[in-house]
């Protein structure tokens, strides 16, 4: 009988894991949702590893996300002001990992409305690589290529 017992749980501990270390993802996504909506600068700073990479399949390059902040900084700053208006949202295909890594595969969806009203969509194919240390940190971010509408209402939300 405790065999069985223990034999049930030990099917039942991984699930129970990946289920919590989903949540924790999800939560972070959605920490990087609202920093860009928000137009929170260091909020959207704090999700990023320190010596994390972008890399922007589009433009064929890579350099660290320090640098890509630097360059965000002041959309951020003009969203924070109100005077335009961002949105991130992500959606994952593939989703890998353990206690301390993360693996995601999907497309993130940004939209922006600029200083005079015009709206514009972008779908990004994304590959992410996260770490946890005391919280989850993006170590690479890879924005692969331009996806579309079709692809994205094809993945879960």
């Amino acid at each position: 009988m405790v065999i069985r017992l223990m034999l049930c749980l030990s099917l039942l501990l991984p699930a129970a894991f990946a289920d919590e270390r989903i949540k924790e993802l999800n939560a972070y996504w959605a920490e990087v949702s609202r920093a860009v909506k928000a137009g929170d600068f260091e909020g959207y700073k704090a999700t990023c590893h320190p010596d994390g990479v972008l890399i922007s399949g589009k433009k064929k390059t890579s350099y660290l996300l320090a640098k890509a902040l630097e360059i965000w900084k002041p959309g951020i700053d003009a969203t924070k002001a109100g005077k335009v208006k961002a949105a991130v949202d992500f959606r994952f295909s593939k989703r890998w990992g353990d206690a301390r890594t993360a693996h995601e595969i999907g497309i993130f969806r940004y939209q922006h409305v600029d200083e005079k009203g015009v709206a514009k969509t972008e779908y990004i194919h994304l590959e992410a690589l996260l770490v946890k240390k005391d919280r989850w940190l993006i170590l690479m971010e890879n924005q692969k290529s331009s996806g579309t509408k079709e692809e994205w209402e094809s993945l879960k939300e």
